[in-house]
């Protein structure tokens, strides 16, 4: 069964707390779930993020609505008790709660006019928590940059996207911060090799890149001539980049030989460029914050 969205937990949840008890909500996890008949891979499946379970994401936001509607109060951090007018609402219960049945209480009306504001989407059909809604749009608005900064580093210049990748490494740590930690090659002397990265400052340890503004993907005869030209050098460690893709020969030999070779695609290229700052700069910075439980610790 498919992971419920957070306004099909609200009644259930409700329904949870008839008891009048004060409840944990990490505690109803497990009966929700058995209540939705959700596997054990569903109920651990993560949000975009990666920082929290979308089923755990969905029931702390259905909690959160059933406050504002003052169906449920908040008794201390992570636990809530079902209010008079939550009871008063069991007593006949409708056959679902949701957004649009929510807005007939005055408190839950007065939240969502002055906190989330006027919504092109009909409320009955949101989905989505708004955690999930911002983290999609996040990545969206990633793959959308990605895709363009990818066609971007495919119109310039082999020696520029040589110098491009340089960057790349010295900018995720490899080299560390000494002088001359990393250099290009000289153009048609390299051998297959068009960078260096010394990973300490007597080059005891080094790192040969290989980088392919290809729109063709490479296949495996590629990466054999640049392990032959680490094995030239005796090179343990080597990297091949390109703005295209691997053929799935190609993956399977960079993982079986001896030396110790990463394949970095066009779509992972342009990720890391993102990560760690490389051809791109800040547009909007949205800070989301949380309340600071340990300050009212003394209250």
């Amino acid at each position: 069964m498919a992971i419920p969205d957070f306004q099909s937990l609200m009644l259930p949840l409700l329904h949870l707390a008839q008891d009048g008890n004060e409840h944990r909500l990490a505690d109803t996890r497990l009966p929700l779930a058995e209540q939705f008949a959700l596997t054990s891979h569903e109920q651990i499946e993560l949000l975009p993020s990666g920082r929290q379970s979308r089923f755990n994401n969905r029931i702390a936001w259905a909690k959160v609505y059933l406050e504002r509607a003052g169906l449920l109060e908040k008794t201390r951090r992570g636990h809530f008790r079902i209010t008079s007018a939550g009871n008063n609402l069991l007593m006949n219960p409708p056959d679902r709660i949701d957004i649009s049945f929510l807005k007939q209480y005055p408190g839950f009306d007065e939240f969502r006019s002055k906190h989330i504001g006027e919504s092109t989407i009909e409320d009955a059909v949101i989905e989505k928590t708004p955690e999930e809604t911002l983290q999609l749009a996040y990545r969206d608005i990633r793959n959308s940059l990605a895709a363009e900064l990818i066609a971007h580093v495919k119109s310039v210049s082999p020696v520029f996207f040589e110098r491009l990748v340089l960057d790349l490494m010295l900018k995720m740590g490899y080299g560390g911060s000494h002088d001359k930690a990393g250099m290009l090659t000289t153009s048609g002397a390299d051998e297959g090799i068009d960078g260096i990265i010394n990973e300490d400052k007597l080059g005891l340890d080094v790192i040969y890149l290989q980088a392919k503004r290809w729109e063709n993907t490479v296949g495996r005869p590629e990466i054999q001539k640049f392990v032959g030209a680490l094995h030239g050098r005796r090179a343990r460690k080597g990297v091949f980049l390109t703005t295209s893709s691997f053929t799935s020969d190609a993956i399977d030999y960079a993982s079986k030989i001896d030396s110790k070779v990463v394949l970095i695609d066009g779509i992972t290229l342009a990720q890391l460029m993102i990560d760690f700052n490389v051809g791109v700069s800040s547009s909007q910075v949205f800070e989301i914050k949380r309340v600071d439980s340990d300050y009212f610790t003394d209250e």
